[in-house]
């Protein structure tokens, strides 16, 4: 076996070294811009990745074009409530000084409590009516862990939320 080093590769590729090419097809921002935009990714790919988990998007089999926007505006309407669930929920817990909530499974602490975690958190609050022959009705009120009380507080949505009165 025999080698030698390809000296014109080699000086392509260190003229290379150290950068970080960014394109953009906005043709109206600077590079400063460019970069500042490109700063914004990770949560722009946060997002996407909710439509895929949270939201479950799947490919569309719509065929009608207004449907089809319909329904990515209702998307875009989740990913909106979602984030300014966890805005919300943040700022709350700055301004009062929580530090963690206990949103993780097996009571685990999270300090920057997500949409899903606090949706996930709310899935099995619900409120039952039993309705008996002859018109008697009993309803069962949701009853809240303390955890829940202490979410629904930071977010500003009263308990009475999940009632009927």
């Amino acid at each position: 076996m025999e080698w030698e080093e390809d000296q014109t590769a080699i000086e392509y590729d260190r003229k290379s070294d150290g950068m970080y090419p960014l394109m953009s097809n906005d043709k109206t921002l600077t590079p400063p811009q460019v970069l500042e935009a490109h700063r914004g990714r990770p949560t722009i790919e946060k997002r996407f990745r909710q439509c895929k988990s949270v939201l479950e998007i799947a490919p569309v089999l719509l065929h009608n074009e207004g449907r089809i926007e319909a329904l990515f505006f209702l998307y875009f309407l989740a990913l909106l409530v979602q984030g300014l669930i966890e805005r919300e929920l943040r700022l709350a817990m700055r301004r009062e000084g929580v530090e963690k909530l206990a949103l993780y499974p097996e009571e685990r602490h999270c300090k920057h409590p997500t949409a899903e975690q606090v949706l996930r958190l709310f899935a099995l609050a619900q409120r039952n009516v039993l309705s008996r022959p002859g018109g008697a009705t009993e309803v069962f009120e949701p009853r809240f862990t303390d955890l829940q009380r202490q979410v629904l507080r930071l977010l500003g949505v009263p308990a009475r939320a999940y009632t009927c009165a």
